[in-house]
């Protein structure tokens, strides 16, 4: 005899709508709570299924399977038979239908499928060449379509936009090199949209356009600008082998890096003078300050790693085992992480992403170890950002950020002994 949890879960698949709806309703009560989520775990086998052909149905039945799909997804072997399900496809495919009523929801379903290396692969689609990459192009215009918008719209659209968290999928997506390589591919131009999305953010609050009225919408402002900024360092740890195609962007590029570690003081013009337009029109004027501590770390971090060229040997010798590790198998932001955790001075306080994680317990010296290469230091250079970088750190309070601001400062210091560019200081 089948017991009461067998039929509720048949019922999503009853031929009546009445009975479907109350059995849907259900099943997203029972996954507000961990016994309820622990009670259905048992039945993912026939669950999962019913619940994700439901999303395909009218909106008082859709919107419940969806909100049970996203409680659900949170346990990881959950979330795990979903991808192998392949609701990631599902999801997508609903999602950009014109009727669809649940994109949000959707969204939030593959923000927890994309915590896994699995539903990452699904979203960059990585077994099929032909769709490469489809399904990021249609998020990231998703995310960044309200640059379009003007200024008051996009004020009293944030609220409910049913995209606004796509931004945590990026930063997901981009804590993997095969998602950053998809982001920062010039043919494609996302990161770029997404840069640009950062800047329509900080704009807003340049032109002071922040009302009492709409303090919700400043809210997902932040949040927002938190998740693109994430997003752009995750990016940069692929500087080493992707600085160029970064700096084709440098027009949007800085700004987003360096107005919101500025400050919000006048610049002289002596200093503007050597900063280029977009970011010297926006220094001369005073400014909103970036009030969440986080979006300034990730910028600093970012800077730090773009800075961060150095050339290795072609071997580095650990301390204190003497052991030899090859280091092809690191890029150049890894060894530095690394070097910080062993008590060198050089590298950056950066998180350990997935593709980076190091041996523990050993430290790190080598050949070659500190030669700078010029382009990400020169490109720094050519912007003032050294001056803009120390004005942000005489305003700033905040002691966490005041470290990163540190941290850049000690790289700047480090490689001081390489010429700088002969146009920065005229």
């Amino acid at each position: 005899m089948a017991t009461e949890m067998e039929e509720l879960v048949s019922f999503l698949s009853s031929p009546s709508p009445q009975i479907t709806k109350a059995a849907v309703d259900i099943v997203r009560g029972l996954t507000g709570s961990v016994e309820g989520l622990q009670s259905l775990e048992n039945y993912s086998n026939a669950l999962l299924p019913a619940l994700s052909r439901l999303l395909t149905l009218p909106k008082e039945v859709s919107e419940a399977a969806a909100e049970a799909l996203v409680n659900l997804s949170q346990n990881s072997s959950l979330a795990e038979a979903m991808v192998r399900l392949g609701l990631v496809r599902t999801t997508m495919d609903v999602m950009y239908k014109p009727e669809c009523g649940i994109a949000q929801l959707l969204v939030m379903l593959l923000v927890n499928l994309t915590q896994l290396d699995a539903g990452v692969a699904a979203v960059l689609q990585t077994e099929d060449e032909k769709v490469h990459g489809l399904y990021v192009m249609k998020l990231v215009r998703s995310f960044c379509r309200t640059t379009h918008e003007s200024d008051v719209e996009v004020l009293f659209f944030l609220p409910d936009d049913a995209f606004e968290h796509v931004g945590s999928i990026l930063v997901n997506i981009s804590k993997h090199r095969e998602g950053r390589k998809l982001l920062l591919d010039p043919k494609r131009g996302l990161l770029k949209q997404i840069i640009r999305q950062f800047d329509s953010n900080s704009s807003l609050r340049k032109k002071g356009l922040l009302l009492k009225e709409v303090v919700n919408a400043s809210m997902d402002d932040l949040v927002a600008s938190s998740r693109v900024s994430g997003t752009i360092r995750n990016c940069c740890f692929e500087a080493e082998n992707q600085l160029q195609n970064m700096l084709l962007i440098s027009e949007f590029l800085w700004p987003a890096l360096l107005l919101p570690v500025a400050g919000n003081k006048i610049y002289s013009e002596q200093d503007r003078s050597k900063m280029p337009l977009e970011l010297g029109t926006a220094l001369s004027i005073e400014r909103e300050p970036v009030i969440d501590p986080e979006i300034r770390i990730q910028v600093l971090e970012a800077i730090y790693l773009i800075i961060l060229q150095t050339r290795f040997g072609e071997k580095c010798v650990l301390n204190p085992s003497k052991r030899i590790i090859d280091t092809e198998k690191y890029n150049t932001a890894s060894l530095a992480m690394l070097a910080e955790k062993r008590g060198a001075s050089f590298a950056p306080t950066v998180s350990l992403y997935d593709d980076l994680t190091m041996p523990k317990g050993v430290g790190i010296y080598g050949r070659n170890l500190n030669i700078p290469t010029d382009a990400g230091r020169r490109a720094f250079w050519s912007v003032n950002g050294p001056r803009i970088v120390q004005i942000g750190y005489e305003d700033e309070e905040d002691p966490k950020v005041m470290e990163a601001y540190e941290q850049l400062g000690s790289l700047l210091v480090h490689s001081s002994s390489a010429e700088e560019p002969s146009s920065e200081t005229t």
